[in-house]
């Protein structure tokens, strides 16, 4: 049985529509991925599983719970992150955790929670002066500290560099591997290849597919782009005559050559029959920002 099912929700605030008709569930132990524009709906969603906006239509079912019937059940069982959240300056690390810990019936060991998630260092650094990177480490352990059994992550590197970005996203695959199913709320496409299992895509309040990262991909036309540097000169009619290549360029001493399904084969057999060496060669595919651009004819923002 699914840990989140979510039926034709819908929410709208005055003559604005956030959520027009959203459906989706979610398995035990999955990384799960609600991917989309700002605006797109993405927070209205998991803030109505949450318990924290009552939706105007539709089912919604966490662990077995209504979130409107529920909630103060369902809030010792599901650890939430929000998109945006601040402490006081003062209050130090060690001291939200424990604050935190209180409200829940059976919390996790608080030191252990702060050595995984690399904060023991910083158990008496005020808020205020911890970095990007380690508040949102500490959101994540406020998340995490009553021992849930789903966690919900909403926008959860915003404002990270990169390396803080990649260093949060181990973090987040560690804490699947103790068995928590998480809800990742996001509009970063890497991150979303990165780390789930499954994204529903949403856009204008709807979700337009569900599928794996590779699936959505697939949904997409094989088209390669094949960039290289030849060794000695080479008519573009020679490798538009393969009939895997649709068509080739040539940009100073580049040559652009796109093709379809196995055209990196057919290109680099080509060229060793000519004696020709291919220098500086890549290969471009498609990915899941051109999967979001042929499922929403737009680039996300």
């Amino acid at each position: 049985m699914p840990v989140i099912e979510v039926e034709h929700l819908s929410k709208r605030y005055g003559d604005k529509v956030a959520v027009a008709d959203v459906s989706f569930a979610v398995e035990r132990g999955e990384i799960f991925g609600i991917l989309g524009p700002n605006g797109a709906g993405k927070t209205t969603t998991v803030e109505c599983l949450e318990g924290l906006r009552t939706p105007d239509g539709g089912r919604l079912d966490v662990l077995g719970l209504d979130p409107r019937r529920d909630t103060a059940e369902l809030r010792q069982r599901v650890g939430i992150q929000l998109q945006e959240s601040q402490l006081p300056d003062k209050l130090r690390a060690g001291e939200a955790l424990e604050l935190y810990a209180s409200f829940y019936d059976n919390p996790a060991d608080q030191g252990k929670l702060l050595d995984t998630l690399g904060l023991t260092d910083h158990r008496n650094t005020a808020y205020k002066k911890l970095s990007g990177g380690q508040k949102q480490r500490l959101s994540i352990a406020l998340a995490l500290v009553g021992s849930p059994e789903i966690a919900v992550l909403d926008e959860l590197t915003t404002g990270l560099d990169p390396q803080a970005r990649r260093d949060t996203w181990d973090l987040i695959e560690a804490v699947r591997a103790t068995g928590v199913t998480i809800l990742l709320v996001t509009h970063f496409m890497e991150e979303a290849e990165r780390l789930c299992d499954r994204i529903a895509v949403i856009d204008a309040g709807r979700v337009v597919a569900i599928d794996t990262p590779a699936g959505l991909v697939a949904g997409v036309d094989d088209e390669q782009v094949i960039r290289f540097r030849p060794s000695a000169p080479v008519e573009p009619g020679v490798l538009e005559a393969l009939p895997e290549i649709r068509h080739v360029e040539r940009h100073g001493g580049q040559v652009v050559v796109t093709g379809l399904g196995n055209a990196l084969h057919a290109v680099t057999s080509q060229l060793a029959r000519l004696g020709v060496i291919a220098g500086d060669l890549r290969v471009e595919q498609a990915n899941l920002d051109d999967a979001f651009v042929s499922l929403t004819g737009r680039k996300l923002d």
